[in-house]
């Protein structure tokens, strides 16, 4: 998979991703599936309190992680690409309005 000169923020754009990119991402969300599985199940058998609300935080953490890593991607690829592209000023209002909504 080659990266196309298209991005990934606005609802029209999107973004091609290398193989390793891809598959890293991926193997993140499989692995966070299977944490919640692991909490459906926990609460299925009745589980004590405070041991489902540990799964859960380690679920936000992994969530947390998930986003830092395309946070970074997403600024290293389509941020750089569009300020070489004279497009400087919308890519960085675009950014500080992502970072609004996903740091609440």
């Amino acid at each position: 998979m080659d990266e196309k000169k298209t991005c990934c923020c606005e609802g029209h754009r999107t973004k091609e991703r290398g193989e390793k990119e891809y598959k890293d991402l991926m193997n993140r969300l499989k692995r966070i599936e299977g944490q919640v599985r692991g909490v459906e199940k926990m609460l299925e058998e009745g589980a004590y309190c405070p041991d489902i609300m540990v799964q859960v935080s380690a679920i936000n953490c992994a969530l947390n992680s998930f986003n830092k890593v395309l946070l970074s991607s997403h600024m290293k690829s389509c941020v750089v690409e569009d300020i070489r592209d004279g497009k400087g000023d919308e890519a960085i209002d675009e950014l500080a309005a992502l970072l609004q909504k996903v740091m609440k």
